[in-house]
């Protein structure tokens, strides 16, 4: 019979693993984060851009405003 994982191992092999590169300013890991903005077309559409931003503390405020 397989040997089951408890929560906690879970939440150490979660953090063991972090993903992203780290930021030059504040060190803290950059995530990617899918930034979707309408604009607005000539034939009174609109047109959906997508984007993947590198996220941190340091330009979150910039990113989510």
């Amino acid at each position: 019979m397989a040997k089951t994982t408890s929560f906690a191992e879970k939440a150490a092999k979660a953090m063991a693993g972090k993903k992203g590169s780290e930021c030059p300013k504040c060190g803290e890991t950059m995530q990617n984060v899918l930034v979707v903005s309408a604009e607005k077309n000539e034939k009174a559409g609109y047109k959906y851009n997508q984007r993947f931003v590198k996220v941190c503390k340091c330009n979150e405020k910039e990113v989510y405003a």
